[in-house]
């Protein structure tokens, strides 16, 4: 009974210190706030102030706890949700004009009629041309209710008179992966840029598609790919992982060990797919990876080189090992908390250090590339105490600042020139590219009704590049042959890659530039159809 009764106070006493502790805290800033709104000089504003103080607040925790506005949540849980409810259009401000560059399958402008080059000029009777439209503008306008009308005011070329169209919105999906192709007879790519909740959909169906191509090997290319959902990233890896490995297990202050376990009998499993195994548990793997994969990405290629599943080809990963939680505010607003760390099967922890603070994290991109980390390994100097061994060959791989790959890829920069970044920074590519198909549309189809045609066939000579070096000398940028000379199949294959997906739809850009431009693919492509690669004795 004694024992019972100090338990009692124990707790009380405990309970009553967190509260004395928290209303210390709070109290605090309810006096300054207090003394501001009785005696500051001006006027000011309170909301404003407030959310200043709590970002402040949260830079002093880590990198990755933060408030997200409430005016900024509804684009925030779009990116994670994969979809959004609008009109179907990818779109560009070009001299002060919205224009439609693609309508996207299926999609509300498809469906009535809007072609790739229209000129929106009004949306419901309002004159959007000529008056500084901005992004943000065209998605308050576009955007909107299920179902809800909107009516696009459109100029097309060779038509007289305004077209009108009346749009019903709907559901748009945000596709993850933005594309998949077989690169050769037998090894299929597939490039994932982000982790929502469509990913699993999206991922087992390209594999599928694959498949029926005659897939045997595959590429994936988690490059640039910032991240998204935990449990989308277990997912992903599950296709690739046999039943009862260890993915990745997350603990915390407040929360104890979670396992991700992959899993044949998984309920994801079970809705979605026939079989209840793996899309691709066997056949050679390469993950590609560079500094901006982070997060969700680092998940699925820390698992599969644990496993040695797959051979991860690039250069080392962003560094981040913290799981956030999102809290709903009163006023609308989100705060993003970590709540835990995330270990690799091998018990790894990635997470970049940031004890120097948030500007110092902010910089280590910067000062990685100063260091040589991008363009030499042996940059890159690891204690022996990072240092652990995957789970079947006991290779040795690295924890703490991401996931070293297996093979190194520097950064290329021996294209680069002055002159072509110049070009590249006033958007010239991607400016001229559409203005020029949108001119030549029906020459063009004609000539290459298909994109293997285009891909095999075009090549950026005669008038496209006698237009280019016009639209260059326009935008007041000096024609240097000797960088030309230098950047000369870099400026070629981004025109044609630019072309290619105005032509037809983005995933065709990196069929192209992945084939002469992008390294790390080619050297992943180049591992992974060479026998040798089976030396190493990967789960294949």
């Amino acid at each position: 009974m004694k024992k019972t009764l100090l338990g009692i106070l124990s707790v009380v006493a405990i309970s009553t210190f967190a509260q004395q502790k928290e209303e210390e805290t709070t109290g605090k800033f309810e006096e300054v706030f207090g003394y501001l709104d009785s005696y500051y000089v001006d006027e000011f504003n309170g909301s404003k102030i407030t959310d200043a103080a709590i970002v402040a607040m949260l830079k002093e925790l880590d990198p990755h706890t933060y408030l997200i506005p409430k005016e900024e949540v509804k684009s925030s849980n779009e990116r994670i949700d994969g979809s959004f409810v609008g009109v179907g259009i990818r779109f560009q401000i070009m001299d002060d004009t919205l224009i439609v560059v693609n309508t996207i399958e299926g999609g509300p402008c498809e469906k009535v009629g809007v072609q790739a080059g229209d000129k929106i000029v009004k949306i419901d009777g309002e004159n959007v041309a000529g008056v500084g439209l901005q992004n943000s503008g065209v998605r308050e306008r576009l955007l909107g209710d299920k179902g809800s009308l909107v009516v696009l005011g459109i100029q097309r070329k060779k038509e007289k008179e305004l077209l009108t169209f009346d749009v019903r919105r709907d559901k748009i999906p945000l596709y993850s992966v933005a594309a998949s192709y077989m690169a050769t007879d037998k090894t299929g790519y597939i490039k994932v840029t982000s982790f929502a909740r469509t990913t699993p959909d999206e991922l087992a169906q390209a594999i599928d598609d694959l498949k029926e191509l005659g897939m045997k090997n595959l590429i994936l290319d988690l490059q640039g790919n910032g991240g998204g959902l935990l449990h989308v990233a277990k997912y992903m890896a599950d296709e690739f992982l046999d039943k009862d490995k260890l993915i990745v297990y997350s603990e915390g202050r407040s929360q104890p060990r979670n396992e991700y376990i992959a899993d044949d009998m998984n309920s994801y499993k079970r809705h979605y797919h026939e079989s209840k195994k793996g899309k691709f548990e066997k056949g050679k793997l390469v993950v590609l990876v560079d500094e901006n994969s982070a997060s969700a990405s680092e998940i699925v290629s820390g698992a599969l080189q644990d496993w040695d599943r797959a051979l991860v080809v690039g250069r080392r990963t962003f560094g981040k090992g913290l799981v956030q939680r999102p809290y709903n505010l009163s006023d609308g607003s989100i705060v993003r908390v970590t709540v835990a760390r995330y270990y690799t099967p091998s018990g790894r922890f990635i997470q970049k250090p940031y004890d120097d603070g948030y500007d110092s994290y902010r910089d280590d991109y910067l000062n990685r590339y100063l260091n040589g980390e991008f363009m030499h390994k042996d940059s890159i100097k690891l204690p022996d105490s990072l240092q652990f061994k995957t789970l079947k060959l006991q290779r040795t791989v690295y924890g703490g600042g991401g996931i070293m790959p297996d093979v190194f890829v520097p950064l290329d920069t021996s294209e680069m020139s002055e002159m072509y970044r110049k070009i590249s920074r006033k958007g010239i590519f991607n400016t001229f590219s559409f203005n020029y198909v949108d001119d030549h549309r029906d020459l063009l189809n004609k000539a290459y009704p298909t994109f293997e045609d285009f891909d095999s066939n075009f090549k950026v000579e005669g008038d496209v590049l006698e237009a280019f070096w016009k639209d260059v000398k326009e935008n007041e940028i000096e024609y240097i042959e000797e960088d030309y000379n230098t950047s000369k199949q870099l400026i070629h294959t981004l025109i044609k890659a630019r072309m290619a997906s105005n032509l037809w739809d983005f995933s065709k850009f990196y069929k192209v530039y992945n084939a002469t431009e992008n390294e790390i693919f080619i050297k992943g492509l180049e591992l992974i159809e060479n026998k040798t690669i089976n030396e190493l004795g990967l789960d294949y």
